[in-house]
């Protein structure tokens, strides 16, 4: 099989096509301007290509003898994600899905997360449902790029495929690697009231993701995700014990849409990088916690860290 991975030099992206070179299918790792992580020229059944998923003219040529398509590809740290978002996280997969219908890709796999339902508990978990009211612009420009996957796809021979990834931990993960140095300086805070978290080790993404991508009877949305409910708080309080560092301080509520704010105002003045906007924020403050149901009947019936209890060795 050839796969396209779009977003290839990106973290999770490069995460799973350095998974992908021990398995026999053939990579093709799109990139922009930032070049991979790795030699792949090492790899004979890796390519790479560049392209500009803004440009649909520069699209049929990835995706030329492509049987899946896995799309990573966005734009997340920079300020003001409201102007930006709905070209990065819509028109991109538009532009993308016009490629790879013409080139007749026969699978569509979009990377998404629980949040495009809107907050979600254990009681109330997302169930994969297309009709959520998220808050952020991010979940929202995210489940309007689903809805045209499945647009795109109906009445094809294309499957469309969307998985809603939790929050994926193991070393190598930028946001893990980033809370490791924020804790280390004693620069991490968190608010106080508890948000759920739906965790997943990324051995187990890898898995999952695999189980999409080779599939024959894989399609629809799928959410993914562990065994065990925690809070965003026990699961920093739980990494922090466990590196060795003292817990996250705990800070009021406002103050964090205030940073998130400040970042943004010196990222638009000075032309920066944007760690933390309020639409990060927003996001973050939004309990997430997903039926995995279907993830365990078609695509991963065991997990191999079903907790972070199991999973702290990844860390």
């Amino acid at each position: 099989m050839q796969i396209l991975i779009t977003g290839a030099a990106g973290n999770m992206g490069s995460l799973l096509a350095r998974h992908l070179l021990a398995s026999p299918h053939r990579l093709r790792l799109l990139v922009h301007r930032t070049p991979l992580p790795f030699d792949a020229s090492v790899h004979p059944k890796a390519s790479v290509c560049r392209a500009d998923l803004g440009d649909p003219a520069t699209l049929a040529e990835p995706c030329r003898d492509v049987d899946c398509i896995v799309h990573f590809a966005g734009v997340l740290f920079a300020p003001r994600p409201e102007k930006f978002l709905p070209r990065t996280n819509v028109g991109y997969v538009e532009n993308l899905l016009a490629a790879a219908r013409a080139a007749g890709v026969r699978k569509f796999v979009l990377v998404s997360f629980p949040h495009v339902e809107g907050e979600s508990s254990p009681e109330r978990p997302a169930m994969g449902r297309m009709d959520g009211s998220p808050v952020s612009v991010h979940a929202r420009t995210r489940l309007l790029a689903e809805k045209r996957v499945f647009a795109a796809c109906d009445g094809t021979p294309m499957v469309p495929v969307v998985l809603r990834v939790g929050a994926v931990y193991a070393r190598g993960v930028k946001m893990v690697e980033a809370a490791r140095w924020l804790l280390r300086h004693r620069l991490l805070a968190v608010w106080r009231r508890p948000t759920w978290e739906h965790l997943l080790a990324l051995p187990d993404f890898h898995a999952a993701a695999v189980a999409a991508i080779e599939g024959e009877h894989v399609s629809g949305v799928y959410n993914l995700g562990d065994d065990q409910p925690v809070t965003l708080q026990e699961f920093l309080d739980t990494v922090a014990g466990h590196w060795g560092f003292p817990k996250p301080w705990r800070l009021p509520r406002w103050c964090f849409p205030l940073a998130g704010a400040g970042c943004e105002a010196f990222a638009a003045l000075f032309g920066t990088a944007a760690p933390l906007t309020r639409d990060f924020v927003r996001i973050g403050m939004a309990s997430s916690w997903a039926d995995t149901s279907r993830m365990k009947r078609e695509l991963l019936p065991r997990l191999a860290y079903p907790s972070l209890r199991e999973g702290l060795v990844l860390l």
